[in-house]
């Protein structure tokens, strides 16, 4: 019998489906951060995505060797005496140590949840890990294995650098720390004393600064290059133009004197640097490389050049200069072949820069003399999904006019910067607090005052109304899955295994009992009612009464809180800004009950 010709096309294409259902899901590479050995002739890679970390011979140009590690790969580090590697295993809450004569993992240390980036110790046998998850510098004693000391930092520790000597670490947070509201609102950079293992000092770095991803500390250990974004969000979004909403700094820190020697602007007047990432300069001290993640861009500075700039210069007049790097032709940049890099390192010779391209799938290796650049690829890429796509489409700030910033910019793996923006979609001069994106498909409506009914709404609306751009109905179509692919990590506030803390269960039990409330408004799953609500947080500037009720998933990473993100702490939240009991019925608690129902939320 035969069987009708469209029938069996059909049926091929229905089993082509199972077929292609049943197939493992696609592996991207995509490497992360970068590292030389000591000598030069061996190039270190950690490949995100793949979980691995890659080898690669400088000389030759190819990859020699590649280990499979667990999970999402992050930092990774030489050991001082180059037998062994490090590297961080994010999901996993841990470091892998490598046997480099083996090529095996020789041990795993307890790192706390969601350890980023490395730094050993000279002269020690101390390992720094940025504790991005539990705000803390964690110091591993390599000897024994077991953690040193957990040194308090104030949000989400990001990339870290530590003296020649040894004597400090200096340590990036990615987020600004306190209320969105005050005047001095902005990151900060913490410098830890490791011979006494505890925090020396913080230094605030301009007002309305975030996303601090790149330090690196110069050969003298005299002073510290810090990267970062640098918001302009005391402005209404009306124009792009020279820097209005967002420029992209370079601040550099005096180190024995702790402070913020001067930051100047890696922008030029009519394009934008969005979104600097990784940092490193060479043995020299002379030169230092940037780069630049949203317009796929290395930057050259010119160190001498710029210390002649912030020395010769009204330097509080830097941080507004869009001309000064290139008037004085300080900073050069020059395109990388690939999408998205982020760390970099430089050969100890000076004569080769490592742009790990993670969009890509290689690492670029530049000739710091003549800019030949070779590109290394750490293994077969597959064609991008449309989530992949989306989530480079997210991260890509030349769709922006004037590359001055990318969806990104704003929401750092989808979620918050911080920052107060006065966004034109609720009417002028009533700034809101960056709300995370995770599940935004599943709560709508969008935004504080609910003026985006859904969140493929607000993306298209966030393209034209804050890159100003017109995305194509793919590209439109490929961010709206990426965002809708975010889930929420598993809180760090949590026991190893997941479960809830005893404090934490004790706070569940008063989160869902009708003496306070909370979930009337907040109850889970999604912990949303999807509802506007009254809860007296009304601000002078403000047109309205009533706000959405924001998930509260993931609370542990959003600070600060309330739609003008007037509340630093959740405490705040509960007691400070809730005198009525409006925003739940919290006064009749004790200090102890306080304390519990926080660590709940902080849970979730």
């Amino acid at each position: 019998m035969k069987i009708p010709l469209l029938i069996l096309a059909a049926a091929l294409g229905a089993l082509g489906a199972v077929w292609e259902a049943a197939l493992p899901a696609a592996t991207y590479h995509s490497p992360y951060d970068v590292v030389f050995s000591h000598d030069g002739k061996e190039l270190l890679a950690s490949d995100h995505t793949a979980g691995a970390v890659v080898f690669i011979d400088p000389a030759s140009r190819n990859v020699r060797r590649t280990i499979s590690l667990d999970g999402t790969v992050t930092g990774v580090a030489y050991s001082n005496d180059g037998t062994r590697v490090f590297a961080a295993e994010f999901d996993h809450r841990r470091v892998a140590e490598v046997d480099l004569a083996t090529g095996r993992v020789a041990r795993r240390f307890d790192a706390g949840p969601y350890p980023q980036h490395l730094a050993p110790v000279p002269g020690t046998e101390l390992l720094c890990v940025a504790g991005w998850g539990l705000n803390d510098l964690r110091v591993i004693d390599l000897g024994s294995g077991e953690t040193r000391a957990k040194i308090p930092l104030p949000n989400q520790p990001f990339d870290l650098d530590v003296t020649p000597d040894g004597s400090l670490a200096v340590v990036g947070n990615l987020l600004p720390t306190g209320r969105a509201t005050a005047n001095d609102y902005g990151a900060v950079v913490s410098l830890v004393d490791l011979r006494k293992l505890k925090k020396r000092a913080d230094v605030a770095l301009p007002i309305g600064s975030s996303a601090v991803r790149g330090v690196a500390v110069g050969p003298k250990g005299q002073w510290a290059y810090v990267v970062h974004t640098l918001g302009r969000y005391n402005l209404p979004t009306t124009q792009l133009e020279r820097g209005w909403v967002n420029t992209n700094a370079l601040t550099v820190i005096d180190l024995a004197r702790a402070a913020r020697h001067g930051t100047v602007l890696l922008d030029h007047p009519t394009q934008g640097a969005a979104d600097p990432w990784g940092v490193a300069i060479d043995g020299d001290g002379r030169k230092m490389f940037v780069t630049i993640a949203g317009t796929h861009e290395l930057g050259h500075v010119d160190l001498d050049g710029l210390h002649r700039l912030l020395d010769e210069s009204d330097r509080a007049t830097l941080t507004d200069d869009l001309a000064g790097m290139y008037r004085t032709d300080v900073l050069r940049r020059t395109p990388i072949d690939g999408k998205g890099p982020r760390g970099v390192a430089v050969s100890p010779d000076g004569k080769t820069a490592a742009a790990a391209v993670f969009f890509s799938g290689h690492v670029a290796l530049i000739d710091t003399a003549n800019g030949r650049t070779t590109n290394v690829p750490l293994g077969d890429q597959p064609p991008p999904n449309p989530v992949r796509m989306g989530e480079r489409v997210f991260h890509d700030g030349e769709r922006c006019y004037q590359s001055w910033l990318s969806c990104a910019t704003c929401h750092p793996d989808g979620r918050v910067d911080g920052l107060n923006w006065d966004l034109l979609n609720d009417g002028l001069g009533n700034p809101k607090n960056v709300r995370t994106m995770v599940y935004s498909h599943l709560t709508p409506p969008v935004m504080s005052l609910g003026v985006r009914d859904k969140m493929e709404t607000a993306a298209k609306a966030g393209f034209t109304h804050i890159q100003f751009t017109v995305p194509s109905d793919e590209e439109l179509q490929a961010t709206i899955e990426y965002i809708k692919s975010l889930e929420p990590l598993e809180s760090p506030y949590r026991n190893a295994d997941g479960s809830l803390t005893e404090a934490a269960k004790r706070g569940e039990a008063i989160f869902n009992s009708p003496k306070t409330g909370c979930t009337f408004c907040h109850p889970p799953p999604l912990y949303t009612d999807l509802r506007m609500h009254n809860v007296g947080t009304r601000q002078p500037m403000d047109r309205a009464d009533a706000f959405d009720t924001p998930t509260l998933l993931e609370i542990w990473r959003t600070a600060p809180y309330g739609h003008d993100g007037g509340a630093a702490t959740l405490r705040e939240v509960i007691v400070e800004r809730n005198p009525d009991d409006r925003h739940g019925r919290t006064s009749h608690l004790s200090p102890d009950e306080l304390d519990d129902l926080i660590q709940y939320l902080l849970s979730l």
